[in-house]
């Protein structure tokens, strides 16, 4: 029988939950009010939250000085790109670990969790290498190449829990009635793993979309994503606040709406076998 909660304690995790939710949106809210300050209100001390004189002039000058829409198609096709491709290689991979796995599964797993640990730059010299020589450097071919590796231990690390979800003597009942392996993993496990797939193609989109530090080694001018146009606003010249937040926001704003409308689906995902 569930313990009853009393309102009080209802209470106090409320506050502290609004409290928590607050803090951590709150840069965000500072730097989309700072968009529409100017220069000297975006600096001014005491700082002015609300009562200032506001404008759109910071959003004109920066798609003026950048091309807003060609970064963010960058972003798109980089981020979609990068995901489908974790998807295609990480959907059979986590379901030979999940249904089929061997005496090294596990040591596999770990090995692949354990590459997520070491820091990027330890990488960046040999990749980078190799980048230039294959000719993939400011392309969105590269960029998709390195986002998907590294985002793809993630991926199958969340759907071999989603799979491993799945009682075996569906899969087995679906061998017996002469199914594949392809129609096996494309008619019955993927329709019953819908959940867990789509939070694992929300999260990696959020993840791809988010990635600074390879998109700016990697690219400059023709495959610059929206973190590099995010960068381009950072000069010797100095920090333009106004500026710098007005292309931000320009920057966060179709991820935090794809969030905003993906939050239920994302949740029930991550709930379905990920945290558990």
């Amino acid at each position: 029988m569930a313990r009853a909660v009393s309102n009080r304690r209802k209470a106090i995790v409320t506050v502290l939950a609004w409290t928590v939710g607050i803090a951590i949106f709150f840069p965000i809210l500072w730097t989309i009010l700072t968009s529409f300050k100017t220069e000297g209100d975006a600096i001014a001390s005491p700082p002015k939250f609300l009562f200032f004189d506001w404008t759109l002039e910071n959003y004109f000058a920066v798609q003026e000085r950048s091309d807003y829409f060609r970064h963010f198609w960058n972003s798109v096709v980089i981020s979609v790109g990068s995901t489908v491709c974790a998807l295609v290689i990480g959907i059979p991979a986590a379901w030979s670990m999940a249904f089929v796995p061997g005496r090294r599964t596990k040591d596999v797993l770990m090995w692949m969790l354990s590459t997520k640990m070491m820091p990027a730059v330890g990488v960046l010299v040999p990749i980078y290498l190799i980048f230039r020589d294959f000719g993939l450097l400011d392309t969105r071919t590269g960029l998709v190449i390195v986002l998907t590796l590294m985002n793809l231990p993630i991926v199958v690390w969340m759907l071999y829990t989603y799979f491993k979800e799945i009682p075996s003597e569906i899969l087995e009942a679906a061998r017996m009635d002469g199914a594949g392996l392809r129609s096996e993993i494309l008619y019955v496990l993927t329709p019953m793993a819908v959940p867990g797939i789509a939070s694992t193609m929300l999260l990696n989109i959020i993840l791809a979309w988010n990635e600074a530090f390879w998109s700016l080694q990697l690219a400059t001018s023709k495959a610059a994503p929206l973190t590099t146009f995010i960068a381009g606003y950072s000069s010797p010249e100095g920090l333009f606040y106004a500026k710098l937040s007005a292309a931000s926001t320009l920057a966060i704003a179709p991820i935090l709406i794809l969030g905003w409308f993906s939050q239920k689906q994302l949740v029930r995902g991550l709930t379905f076998g990920a945290v558990k």
